[in-house]
């Protein structure tokens, strides 16, 4: 079956978000592979949003490991509390990078990275996955944009 994400041409940011969440909502409901529709997601937000990369790393053995993505080859593990995602796994928190050139300890897996969100997928009190997003833009990513992805982490907690 293929389906279609549609965003209007002049949507602005939160619009582009609030036309594009539903249809990932649908696009995941009657899938229950959990790298199927990983995937799926990956490729709206990059091609719906436009982002330079995005991708999930799960949980496995206190590390995070590479799973399904949209964009160039990515880092295949990172540690707990390493670079940006490995902060906001220990610290199940959502993190907004401006400048990832600025961020501690920034794990440079593409030098064309330049901001970066990370939203951590909490199931049963502890972080399973963590979405991850780059830009190639410095400040691409705002309140608007940690709004609607942590709503995006509430529909794919519902799937782990």
């Amino acid at each position: 079956m293929a389906e279609d994400i549609l965003i209007s041409d002049n949507a602005t940011k939160e619009e582009s978000y609030k036309e594009l969440l539903p249809q990932i909502e649908a696009l995941v409901s009657y899938e229950q592979d959990l790298t199927a529709n990983l995937a799926n997601i990956a490729a709206a937000l990059k091609f719906g949003l436009n982002f330079f990369w995005v991708g999930f790393y799960r949980v496995a053995d206190g590390e995070l490991v590479l799973g399904p993505f949209q964009g160039p080859v990515a880092c295949t593990r990172i540690a707990y509390n390493k670079g940006v995602c490995g902060v906001a796994y220990a610290q199940k928190k959502t993190i907004v990078v401006e400048d990832v050139d600025k961020f501690p300890g920034h794990i440079a897996c593409s030098s064309l990275s330049k901001s970066e969100i990370v939203v951590p997928i909490i199931k049963g009190g502890e972080v399973a996955l963590i979405l991850d997003i780059d830009s190639e833009y410095l400040s691409s990513f705002d309140e608007i944009d940690e709004r609607y992805l942590n709503e995006l982490a509430k529909i794919i907690k519902e799937k782990l």
